[in-house]
Protein backbone atom coordinates (compact mmCIF):
# COMPACT_ATOMS: atom_id res chain seq x y z
CA UNK A 1 0.00 0.00 0.00
CA UNK A 2 1.53 3.25 -0.59
CA UNK A 3 2.61 6.07 1.94
CA UNK A 4 0.80 9.40 1.87
CA UNK A 5 2.02 12.87 3.01
CA UNK A 6 1.01 13.53 6.81
CA UNK A 7 -1.87 15.51 6.27
CA UNK A 8 -3.29 17.74 9.35
CA UNK A 9 -6.98 17.87 7.89
CA UNK A 10 -9.12 15.45 9.13
CA UNK A 11 -10.56 14.00 5.55
CA UNK A 12 -12.04 11.16 6.86
CA UNK A 13 -15.10 11.46 5.06
CA UNK A 14 -16.35 12.86 1.87
CA UNK A 15 -18.54 15.62 3.27
CA UNK A 16 -14.74 17.04 4.86
CA UNK A 17 -13.04 17.21 1.29
CA UNK A 18 -16.06 19.01 0.09
CA UNK A 19 -16.07 21.20 2.97
CA UNK A 20 -12.37 21.73 2.18
CA UNK A 21 -12.70 22.22 -1.17
CA UNK A 22 -15.86 25.04 -0.46
CA UNK A 23 -13.53 26.73 1.83
CA UNK A 24 -10.51 27.21 -0.72
CA UNK A 25 -13.09 28.15 -3.84
CA UNK A 26 -14.66 30.89 -0.93
CA UNK A 27 -11.31 32.70 -1.45
CA UNK A 28 -12.39 33.40 -4.81
CA UNK A 29 -13.30 37.25 -5.08
CA UNK A 30 -17.22 37.65 -5.52
CA UNK A 31 -18.70 38.48 -9.18
CA UNK A 32 -21.74 38.63 -10.66
CA UNK A 33 -21.46 36.95 -14.06
CA UNK A 34 -18.76 34.67 -15.48
CA UNK A 35 -17.57 32.55 -18.47
CA UNK A 36 -17.31 29.20 -17.72
CA UNK A 37 -15.00 27.36 -20.85
CA UNK A 38 -13.83 24.79 -21.94
CA UNK A 39 -17.08 22.09 -21.44
CA UNK A 40 -16.00 18.89 -22.23
CA UNK A 41 -17.76 17.95 -25.50
CA UNK A 42 -16.83 13.99 -25.61
CA UNK A 43 -17.70 10.90 -23.54
CA UNK A 44 -15.26 10.63 -20.77
CA UNK A 45 -17.81 10.48 -17.80
CA UNK A 46 -15.73 12.06 -15.62
CA UNK A 47 -15.54 15.38 -17.10
CA UNK A 48 -18.86 16.40 -16.81
CA UNK A 49 -19.04 14.94 -13.13
CA UNK A 50 -16.42 17.66 -12.77
CA UNK A 51 -18.81 20.06 -15.34
CA UNK A 52 -21.74 19.34 -13.03
CA UNK A 53 -19.60 20.14 -9.86
CA UNK A 54 -18.23 23.12 -10.74
CA UNK A 55 -22.33 24.53 -12.41
CA UNK A 56 -23.84 23.43 -9.00
CA UNK A 57 -21.12 25.63 -6.73
CA UNK A 58 -20.93 28.68 -9.63
CA UNK A 59 -25.24 28.84 -9.03
CA UNK A 60 -25.93 27.65 -5.70
CA UNK A 61 -22.84 28.75 -3.92
CA UNK A 62 -21.22 31.47 -5.11
CA UNK A 63 -24.32 33.00 -6.53
CA UNK A 64 -22.60 33.64 -10.08
CA UNK A 65 -24.78 34.16 -13.38
CA UNK A 66 -23.28 31.53 -15.77
CA UNK A 67 -23.53 34.01 -18.88
CA UNK A 68 -21.53 31.66 -21.34
CA UNK A 69 -20.43 28.79 -22.27
CA UNK A 70 -18.17 26.90 -24.68
CA UNK A 71 -16.21 24.22 -26.07
CA UNK A 72 -12.82 24.47 -27.71
CA UNK A 73 -14.29 23.98 -30.66
CA UNK A 74 -17.32 26.23 -30.47
CA UNK A 75 -15.54 28.70 -28.65
CA UNK A 76 -16.58 32.77 -30.22
CA UNK A 77 -14.53 35.66 -29.18
CA UNK A 78 -17.37 38.71 -29.62
CA UNK A 79 -19.63 36.06 -28.28
CA UNK A 80 -18.19 36.02 -24.91
CA UNK A 81 -17.06 39.73 -25.06
CA UNK A 82 -21.11 40.78 -25.78
CA UNK A 83 -22.46 38.50 -22.88
CA UNK A 84 -19.95 38.91 -20.30
CA UNK A 85 -17.65 42.15 -21.02
CA UNK A 86 -14.86 42.41 -18.33
CA UNK A 87 -16.12 40.01 -16.03
CA UNK A 88 -13.99 36.72 -15.09
CA UNK A 89 -13.29 34.02 -17.00
CA UNK A 90 -13.46 30.55 -15.55
CA UNK A 91 -11.95 27.31 -17.31
CA UNK A 92 -13.28 23.62 -16.11
CA UNK A 93 -10.79 21.89 -14.21
CA UNK A 94 -10.08 18.29 -14.67
CA UNK A 95 -6.13 16.34 -15.87
CA UNK A 96 -5.20 18.47 -18.40
CA UNK A 97 -3.37 21.56 -17.73
CA UNK A 98 -0.30 20.26 -19.29
CA UNK A 99 0.66 18.84 -23.09
CA UNK A 100 -0.80 14.90 -22.88
CA UNK A 101 -4.15 17.56 -24.61
CA UNK A 102 -2.41 19.93 -26.95
CA UNK A 103 -5.44 20.61 -28.13
CA UNK A 104 -7.17 21.59 -24.71
CA UNK A 105 -3.77 23.26 -22.96
CA UNK A 106 -3.21 25.38 -26.72
CA UNK A 107 -6.78 26.80 -25.84
CA UNK A 108 -5.93 28.13 -22.94
CA UNK A 109 -2.75 29.82 -23.33
CA UNK A 110 -4.46 31.62 -26.26
CA UNK A 111 -7.48 33.30 -24.21
CA UNK A 112 -5.12 33.52 -21.28
CA UNK A 113 -2.33 35.45 -23.22
CA UNK A 114 -5.36 38.14 -24.84
CA UNK A 115 -7.06 38.63 -22.03
CA UNK A 116 -4.86 40.50 -19.42
CA UNK A 117 -7.95 42.84 -18.04
CA UNK A 118 -10.12 40.51 -16.90
CA UNK A 119 -9.48 37.77 -14.14
CA UNK A 120 -9.11 34.64 -15.06
CA UNK A 121 -9.36 31.32 -13.18
CA UNK A 122 -8.45 27.56 -13.83
CA UNK A 123 -10.32 25.28 -11.32
CA UNK A 124 -8.54 22.77 -9.68
CA UNK A 125 -6.57 20.66 -12.32
CA UNK A 126 -3.99 18.20 -12.27
CA UNK A 127 -0.21 19.56 -14.21
CA UNK A 128 1.38 17.10 -16.31
CA UNK A 129 3.87 17.87 -18.74
CA UNK A 130 6.70 15.79 -20.41
CA UNK A 131 8.58 18.55 -22.30
CA UNK A 132 9.70 21.20 -20.45
CA UNK A 133 9.72 23.46 -22.96
CA UNK A 134 6.03 23.24 -23.40
CA UNK A 135 5.91 23.83 -19.54
CA UNK A 136 8.40 26.79 -19.60
CA UNK A 137 5.61 28.29 -22.85
CA UNK A 138 3.15 28.20 -20.47
CA UNK A 139 4.34 29.57 -17.69
CA UNK A 140 5.31 32.80 -19.94
CA UNK A 141 2.33 32.71 -20.55
CA UNK A 142 0.40 32.00 -17.23
CA UNK A 143 3.27 34.55 -15.18
CA UNK A 144 2.19 37.52 -17.80
CA UNK A 145 -1.15 37.75 -16.59
CA UNK A 146 -1.60 40.22 -13.92
CA UNK A 147 -4.84 38.20 -12.22
CA UNK A 148 -4.80 34.25 -12.86
CA UNK A 149 -5.65 31.94 -10.37
CA UNK A 150 -4.59 28.72 -10.37
CA UNK A 151 -6.75 25.79 -8.42
CA UNK A 152 -4.20 22.73 -8.38
CA UNK A 153 -5.94 19.18 -7.40
CA UNK A 154 -3.59 17.78 -5.44
CA UNK A 155 0.13 18.06 -3.98
CA UNK A 156 2.57 17.29 -6.80
CA UNK A 157 0.63 19.87 -9.28
CA UNK A 158 0.70 22.44 -6.17
CA UNK A 159 3.73 22.05 -5.88
CA UNK A 160 4.94 22.15 -9.64
CA UNK A 161 2.02 25.08 -10.38
CA UNK A 162 4.09 27.19 -7.07
CA UNK A 163 7.36 26.58 -8.91
CA UNK A 164 6.85 27.57 -12.28
CA UNK A 165 3.55 29.52 -12.25
CA UNK A 166 5.38 32.37 -9.39
CA UNK A 167 3.01 35.63 -10.54
CA UNK A 168 0.01 34.03 -10.09
CA UNK A 169 -2.12 32.76 -6.95
CA UNK A 170 -2.44 28.83 -6.33
CA UNK A 171 -4.14 27.43 -4.35
CA UNK A 172 -4.65 23.39 -3.70
CA UNK A 173 -7.98 22.37 -3.74
CA UNK A 174 -9.60 19.00 -4.58
CA UNK A 175 -11.56 17.64 -7.54
CA UNK A 176 -14.86 20.04 -8.19
CA UNK A 177 -16.95 16.60 -8.63
CA UNK A 178 -16.84 17.18 -4.94
CA UNK A 179 -19.30 19.54 -5.02
CA UNK A 180 -22.02 16.75 -5.33
CA UNK A 181 -21.75 15.07 -2.22
CA UNK A 182 -24.78 14.65 -0.76
CA UNK A 183 -26.65 15.38 -3.65
CA UNK A 184 -30.31 14.50 -3.62
CA UNK A 185 -31.44 11.20 -5.98
CA UNK A 186 -28.22 9.41 -5.92
CA UNK A 187 -29.25 6.80 -3.87
CA UNK A 188 -31.68 5.63 -6.77
CA UNK A 189 -32.29 1.44 -6.79
CA UNK A 190 -30.35 -0.79 -9.01
CA UNK A 191 -30.05 -4.68 -9.82
CA UNK A 192 -26.61 -5.59 -8.27
CA UNK A 193 -24.78 -8.12 -10.47
CA UNK A 194 -22.41 -10.61 -8.48
CA UNK A 195 -19.64 -9.87 -10.83
CA UNK A 196 -16.49 -7.49 -10.53
CA UNK A 197 -15.89 -4.13 -12.33
CA UNK A 198 -12.79 -3.68 -13.20
CA UNK A 199 -13.05 -0.42 -14.52
CA UNK A 200 -10.03 0.72 -16.57
CA UNK A 201 -9.09 3.15 -18.70
CA UNK A 202 -8.26 1.51 -22.17
CA UNK A 203 -4.84 2.55 -22.01
CA UNK A 204 -4.11 1.11 -19.21
CA UNK A 205 -5.10 -2.57 -19.17
CA UNK A 206 -2.02 -4.79 -18.45
CA UNK A 207 -3.10 -5.59 -15.03
CA UNK A 208 -6.38 -6.74 -16.66
CA UNK A 209 -4.52 -10.05 -17.49
CA UNK A 210 -3.69 -10.89 -14.40
CA UNK A 211 -7.12 -10.93 -13.45
CA UNK A 212 -8.24 -13.57 -16.31
CA UNK A 213 -8.95 -16.43 -14.07
CA UNK A 214 -11.57 -14.18 -12.38
CA UNK A 215 -14.62 -15.83 -13.84
CA UNK A 216 -16.63 -13.07 -12.96
CA UNK A 217 -14.61 -10.11 -13.75
CA UNK A 218 -16.06 -7.66 -16.01
CA UNK A 219 -13.22 -4.87 -17.54
CA UNK A 220 -14.95 -2.19 -19.39
CA UNK A 221 -13.90 1.81 -19.31
CA UNK A 222 -17.39 4.45 -18.98
CA UNK A 223 -20.46 2.88 -20.61
CA UNK A 224 -20.55 6.18 -22.72
CA UNK A 225 -17.47 4.88 -24.80
CA UNK A 226 -20.01 2.79 -26.16
CA UNK A 227 -22.20 5.15 -27.57
CA UNK A 228 -22.24 6.30 -31.48
CA UNK A 229 -21.52 10.01 -30.81
CA UNK A 230 -24.33 12.74 -31.54
CA UNK A 231 -21.70 15.59 -31.77
CA UNK A 232 -22.31 16.12 -35.57
CA UNK A 233 -25.85 17.81 -34.62
CA UNK A 234 -26.04 21.37 -33.29
CA UNK A 235 -27.48 21.37 -29.95
CA UNK A 236 -28.70 17.43 -30.14
CA UNK A 237 -30.44 18.33 -26.33
CA UNK A 238 -32.70 21.00 -27.80
CA UNK A 239 -34.69 18.20 -30.23
CA UNK A 240 -33.86 15.07 -28.78
CA UNK A 241 -35.97 15.48 -25.59
CA UNK A 242 -38.96 16.41 -27.76
CA UNK A 243 -39.07 13.13 -29.40
CA UNK A 244 -42.38 11.41 -28.00
CA UNK A 245 -40.92 8.24 -25.64
CA UNK A 246 -41.68 5.01 -27.85
CA UNK A 247 -39.53 6.47 -30.04
CA UNK A 248 -36.76 7.57 -27.89
CA UNK A 249 -36.84 4.11 -26.03
CA UNK A 250 -36.43 2.60 -29.70
CA UNK A 251 -33.30 5.36 -30.72
CA UNK A 252 -31.98 4.85 -27.35
CA UNK A 253 -31.80 1.05 -27.82
CA UNK A 254 -30.20 1.70 -31.25
CA UNK A 255 -28.12 4.26 -30.02
CA UNK A 256 -26.56 3.19 -26.79
CA UNK A 257 -27.03 -0.84 -27.03
CA UNK A 258 -29.11 -0.97 -23.71
CA UNK A 259 -30.44 -4.19 -22.78
CA UNK A 260 -32.61 -3.58 -19.29
CA UNK A 261 -35.33 -1.53 -19.70
CA UNK A 262 -35.24 -0.71 -16.15
CA UNK A 263 -32.00 1.83 -17.00
CA UNK A 264 -34.10 3.88 -19.56
CA UNK A 265 -36.78 3.93 -16.77
CA UNK A 266 -34.21 5.07 -14.40
CA UNK A 267 -32.95 7.67 -16.74
CA UNK A 268 -36.34 9.09 -17.65
CA UNK A 269 -36.95 9.90 -13.89
CA UNK A 270 -33.80 11.14 -13.45
CA UNK A 271 -34.28 14.01 -16.42
CA UNK A 272 -37.89 14.73 -15.09
CA UNK A 273 -38.38 14.39 -11.61
CA UNK A 274 -35.14 14.74 -9.91
CA UNK A 275 -34.91 17.85 -7.56
CA UNK A 276 -32.31 19.64 -9.63
CA UNK A 277 -33.45 19.41 -12.82
CA UNK A 278 -34.90 22.59 -13.33
CA UNK A 279 -32.00 24.90 -11.21
CA UNK A 280 -30.07 25.47 -13.59
CA UNK A 281 -32.20 25.97 -16.45
CA UNK A 282 -30.94 29.90 -16.77
CA UNK A 283 -27.73 28.81 -17.47
CA UNK A 284 -26.11 29.56 -20.81
CA UNK A 285 -26.49 26.89 -23.24
CA UNK A 286 -28.76 24.56 -21.01
CA UNK A 287 -28.45 21.60 -23.62
CA UNK A 288 -24.97 21.26 -22.47
CA UNK A 289 -26.63 21.20 -18.92
CA UNK A 290 -28.69 18.04 -20.32
CA UNK A 291 -26.20 16.76 -22.02
CA UNK A 292 -23.68 16.61 -18.83
CA UNK A 293 -26.68 15.10 -16.48
CA UNK A 294 -27.33 12.43 -19.19
CA UNK A 295 -23.78 11.28 -18.79
CA UNK A 296 -24.08 11.51 -14.85
CA UNK A 297 -27.19 8.80 -14.60
CA UNK A 298 -25.02 6.78 -17.07
CA UNK A 299 -21.98 6.64 -14.98
CA UNK A 300 -23.87 5.73 -11.71
CA UNK A 301 -25.82 3.55 -13.08
CA UNK A 302 -22.67 1.85 -14.49
CA UNK A 303 -21.00 1.59 -11.49
CA UNK A 304 -24.41 1.05 -8.96
CA UNK A 305 -24.86 -2.26 -10.44
CA UNK A 306 -21.68 -4.00 -8.56
CA UNK A 307 -21.44 -4.24 -4.69
CA UNK A 308 -17.59 -3.54 -5.12
CA UNK A 309 -15.21 -2.71 -7.67
CA UNK A 310 -11.59 -1.86 -9.11
CA UNK A 311 -10.77 0.97 -10.77
CA UNK A 312 -8.22 3.14 -12.55
CA UNK A 313 -10.10 6.00 -13.56
CA UNK A 314 -9.87 9.37 -11.07
CA UNK A 315 -13.66 9.44 -11.36
CA UNK A 316 -14.12 5.48 -11.32
CA UNK A 317 -12.63 6.40 -7.61
CA UNK A 318 -14.12 9.92 -7.04
CA UNK A 319 -17.91 8.46 -8.19
CA UNK A 320 -17.60 5.64 -6.34
CA UNK A 321 -16.99 7.58 -3.33
CA UNK A 322 -20.32 9.97 -3.58
CA UNK A 323 -22.09 6.77 -3.74
CA UNK A 324 -20.43 4.85 -0.92
CA UNK A 325 -19.53 1.98 -2.88
CA UNK A 326 -16.52 -0.13 -1.25
CA UNK A 327 -13.56 0.21 -4.05
CA UNK A 328 -9.86 -0.78 -5.13
CA UNK A 329 -7.78 2.17 -6.84
CA UNK A 330 -4.85 1.90 -9.23
CA UNK A 331 -2.43 4.16 -10.24
CA UNK A 332 -2.77 5.34 -14.16
CA UNK A 333 0.56 5.89 -16.53
CA UNK A 334 1.61 9.03 -14.39
CA UNK A 335 1.04 10.53 -10.80
CA UNK A 336 -2.53 12.08 -11.02
CA UNK A 337 -4.27 8.73 -9.41
CA UNK A 338 -1.69 8.52 -6.55
CA UNK A 339 -0.76 12.19 -5.77
CA UNK A 340 -4.79 12.91 -5.68
CA UNK A 341 -5.26 9.74 -3.06
CA UNK A 342 -2.78 10.73 -0.75
CA UNK A 343 -3.35 13.95 -0.89
CA UNK A 344 -7.31 13.91 -0.26
CA UNK A 345 -8.76 10.53 -0.19
CA UNK A 346 -6.43 7.98 1.69
CA UNK A 347 -8.67 8.58 5.59
CA UNK A 348 -11.32 7.13 3.62
CA UNK A 349 -12.11 3.82 5.19
CA UNK A 350 -14.15 2.09 1.88
CA UNK A 351 -11.61 2.81 -0.33
CA UNK A 352 -7.63 1.45 -0.89
CA UNK A 353 -4.67 2.26 -3.37
CA UNK A 354 -1.92 -0.05 -4.38
CA UNK A 355 0.97 0.68 -7.05
CA UNK A 356 2.57 -2.87 -6.81
CA UNK A 357 0.31 -5.41 -9.38
CA UNK A 358 1.08 -8.14 -6.61
CA UNK A 359 -0.13 -6.53 -3.47
CA UNK A 360 -2.97 -4.88 -5.07
CA UNK A 361 -3.97 -8.97 -6.29
CA UNK A 362 -3.50 -10.33 -3.12
CA UNK A 363 -5.64 -7.89 -1.67
CA UNK A 364 -8.76 -8.74 -4.27
CA UNK A 365 -8.28 -12.14 -3.60
CA UNK A 366 -7.98 -11.51 0.05
CA UNK A 367 -11.44 -9.72 -0.32
CA UNK A 368 -13.32 -12.75 -2.24
CA UNK A 369 -12.23 -15.22 0.02
CA UNK A 370 -13.98 -13.36 2.88
CA UNK A 371 -16.96 -12.65 1.21
CA UNK A 372 -16.92 -16.53 0.37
Amino acid sequence: MVDHQQNPLDLSSSEKIKTVLQKTLATIEPFEQCALLDYPDYLNIGDHLIWLGTVFYLKEIHKTQIKYTATVKNFSESEMRQKIGNSPILFQGGGNLGDLWPELQEFRERVIAKHHSQPIIILPQTIYFEDQNKLNQAAEIFNAHPNLTIFARENYSYETACHYFSNCKVLKAPDMAFNLVNMPGLSFSVSQDNSILYHCRRDCRNFAQELTELNNLVVEDWVSYQWLQRDSLKNPEAWYWKIPGLVRLIREGWQRGLTSPGEWISRQRWHTNHPYIDKLSSIDEPSLFYKSWDLMHSGIYQLKQYPWLITNRMHGHILSILLGIPHLFLPGTYHKNKSFYTTWTYQLPFCQFFEDNSQAKAYIYQRLNKQN
